[in-house]
């Protein structure tokens, strides 16, 4: 018998047992706090920027949490998940993704420019965590996701290699001399592992914290697009996580898998 079964039996205090929702799909969603929950632990991941067919790999998304945030059982709260920056002649920024409550979590997707210089990494809007890494300038790679302690990796700009992300940011895609880079990894919401490797010349930034590795598009989660060349990359769609108890599970790394 566990432990929240012996002291409901015992009559003891009520215990929560633990749960989780991902929010993965790009849109504006709505929360219900199940009975019980009273309190709450969120990331979210914004989109990765579009690569620009001009030249410049997009924006790597921000990663945002917040721990034990209060929230009331049975209560809505609306949870918007940034869609992916598509890549195009001017390329798409990646769109913003949030936990609306009081306070509010918030990472805004990754840029892209219509120059043909490296495009900025999206920033933390609400919350703690770090930003989108840059992309690259001219035949470039994307941005990495950015880490739950550090910035993800910037892509490597034409012939150069990306570098890797940090406080488990996804990696850097890697630059080339005559063709479109390569995308940035994304990064993980089950908190914080390993940092993701930068793509050297002519290969894939890695994800960070499990997150999947560049490959037609930046990696889930808000992975940069690729630049330059006739085929620029899409970036990754973002993603929100809502774990509880919030005061018990806490992002960066403390029982925030799956449980």
């Amino acid at each position: 018998m566990d432990s929240v079964s012996r002291q409901l039996l015992m009559g003891g205090p009520k215990v929560t047992p633990p749960g989780q929702e991902a929010f993965i799909t790009a849109g504006t969603f709505t929360w219900v706090a199940p009975a019980g929950v009273t309190s709450v632990s969120v990331v979210c991941v914004g989109g990765g920027g579009g690569g620009n067919s001009v030249g410049g790999g997009g924006g790597g998304g921000a990663l945002a949490y917040r721990n034990n945030i209060t929230v009331v059982p049975g209560t809505s709260y609306t949870v918007v998940v940034g869609a992916l920056g598509v890549a195009n002649a001017g390329g798409v920024p990646g769109g913003a993704s949030s936990f609306a409550s009081s306070p509010n979590v918030e990472a805004n997707g990754g840029g892209t420019s219509t120059g043909f210089g490296g495009n900025a990494g999206g920033t933390v809007s609400s919350g703690t965590g770090g930003s989108g890494g840059d992309g690259g300038g001219g035949n470039a790679g994307g941005g990495g996701g950015g880490g739950y302690a550090g910035t993800g990796g910037t892509g490597g700009s034409t012939n150069a290699s990306g570098t890797a992300g940090a406080g488990g940011g996804g990696g850097g895609g890697g630059g080339r001399q005559f063709s479109t880079g390569l995308p940035g990894g994304g990064v993980g919401i089950l908190g914080q592992g390993a940092n993701g490797a930068g793509g050297a010349v002519n290969n894939v930034g890695r994800g960070g914290s499990g997150g999947g590795d560049g490959a037609a598009a930046g990696g889930a989660y808000g992975g940069g697009g690729s630049g330059g060349g006739s085929s620029p990359t899409n970036g990754s769609v973002g993603a929100v996580r809502i774990i509880w108890p919030g005061d018990v599970r806490q992002f960066p790394s403390t029982r925030t898998a799956n449980e």
